[in-house]
């Protein structure tokens, strides 16, 4: 086991490595070239009997972990969406790794606490959100999509199912658009609600919720006798970037007393841009909203934030006050573990400080817009091609297309762009993935990896270009 001095020397090692990993990681192949099991029969069947040297286990990090790592800080990553990081972010989880702070209650880390309430208000006002909401940090969008709708839940039931469970007889609704998030149906599970009583309205051509069809849906389900309970509004589907017209989302809860959730993942970052905020039309409408730093504000996962207007709701939906967890600032500051389904926290607001202070706010506009205009160049440079077509509009830093060289019916164009997406990413110098929009197989071009430039966004292209080219 090591000493205090042997960690000192295998820290800088570590740390070496790290530096020399953001060196060669674009020498790396992106997505991990390797097969089912290949990384399992290199660890051993059984545990150590006696202790192994540090630099035998990190020479077999290297040599057996690695192989099967893909590399989601290539600046050749446009797969997903980023699970982006940043050289500030990296020190401060360092930090929190050091002092394993436990964040569950004030009195457990006085200085967590206040700093996440203090990252909370930066944040509120670098996204132009009204004073009204208060906000606390998530590890995921999914858990605090879970959190809001369990929160809509008891207001709905003056907390008596929290209390006595279900009776049977409440016959909620929950309303998403067919492109929302998969997390959004697990929440509807988890929640107790089932899953046939989450509706799915219609999209429009631009994969929009049809806000027409949403109000019919609800209207008829209230002929049925169910309980229109909440609706998700999406800013940034995760298929297309498509943004559901949160005005109109909000004047539908308003009309129906409906719960009104808003998952912006990805999209939420793109407010700290002035230009963008016209997405949030109707926010004072809004009971929760959720968006991750750590999908597009260079801040390690997991760091997922989310604003509530009715903080009293949200405590009483979750708090629940042991002797043990019982202190005498109760009341007088923010207990975390209250606001929230874990517990246990880790100290995440830390990583935030660092980012937005070494960044600054300036930097971080500056590299969200620079991602949205490369995003607009791979979108122009689709249109004028003979043998690409744009599927989707691209409002934000995703573009989604298909190579239709002509003469292909849809299932053989299909079949035509899987295998370019596979070819393109066992070259292991890009890494895309896809999605199928009215049953076509589509590629995505997600532009939003810290440190993707011009010339990895052009590269890239030219090897889709040139794999499309040989295919015919």
């Amino acid at each position: 086991m090591l000493t205090l001095e042997e960690f000192r020397q295998h820290a800088h090692k570590v740390v070496d490595w790290m530096t020399d990993y953001y060196k060669r990681v674009e020498e790396l192949p992106v997505k991990s070239l390797v097969s089912p099991g290949d990384i399992y029969g290199l660890v051993p069947e059984n545990p150590p009997e006696d202790p192994e040297a540090m630099d035998k286990i990190l020479n077999d990090f290297d040599e057996k972990i690695i192989p099967g790592i893909t590399h989601w800080q290539s600046p050749d990553f446009f797969a997903y969406f980023p699970a982006n990081s940043s050289y500030p972010s990296v020190l401060a989880e360092m930090i929190t790794a050091t002092l394993g702070t436990q964040c569950m209650i004030w009195e457990t880390s006085p200085a967590a606490a206040e700093l996440e309430e203090k990252m909370m208000n930066w944040l509120k006002k670098m996204i132009g959100f009204p004073s009204g909401f208060q906000g606390v940090i998530q590890d995921t969008a999914s858990t605090a999509t879970l959190a809001a709708l369990i929160t809509a839940r008891e207001v709905k039931s003056n907390y008596t199912i929290n209390e006595k469970g279900f009776g049977g007889n409440e016959n909620y609704r929950i309303y998403a658009s067919e492109e929302t998030h998969s997390s959004i149906e697990k929440a509807v599970k988890i929640a107790g609600f089932g899953r046939k009583n989450l509706v799915k309205a219609p999209v429009k051509r631009d994969f929009t919720m049809d806000t027409q069809a949403l109000e019919q849906l609800i209207r008829t389900d209230l002929n049925e006798g169910y309980t229109p309970l909440a609706v998700i509004a999406t800013l940034g589907t995760t298929g297309t970037t498509s943004v559901d017209p949160l005005g109109e989302i909000a004047a539908i809860a308003d009309e129906f007393n409906l719960w009104l959730h808003v998952d912006a993942a990805l999209a939420g970052s793109a407010l700290i841009l002035p230009e963008y905020r016209w997405m949030t039309e109707g926010i004072e409408r809004v009971d929760s909203f959720v968006f991750n730093p750590h999908k597009w504000l260079f801040t390690n996962f997991d760091c997922s934030v989310y604003f509530v207007r009715d903080t009293e709701a949200l405590i009483r939906t979750f708090e629940i006050l042991p002797e043990y967890l019982k202190t005498g600032t109760r009341g007088a500051v923010n207990d975390y573990r209250d606001w929230g389904i874990p517990l246990g926290r880790r100290f995440r607001a830390l990583k935030l400080w660092f980012v937005i202070r070494n960044y600054g706010l300036s930097g971080l506009q500056e590299a969200l817009r620079n991602h949205i205009r490369l995003a607009g160049e791979i979108k122009e440079t689709i249109k004028n091609s003979h043998h690409f077509e744009l599927m989707a509009p691209a409002p934000l830093n995703t573009v989604c297309f298909r190579f239709n060289p002509g003469n292909f019916p849809d299932e053989e164009l299909n079949n035509l762009n899987a295998k370019l997406l596979e070819q393109v990413n066992r070259t292991g110098k890009a890494y895309f993935t896809h999605t199928k929009l009215h049953g076509n197989f589509v590629i995505r071009f997600m532009i939003g990896q810290t440190n993707t430039k011009d010339e990895h966004v052009y590269r890239a292209w030219e090897l889709i270009d040139k794999t499309a080219a040989s295919l015919i």
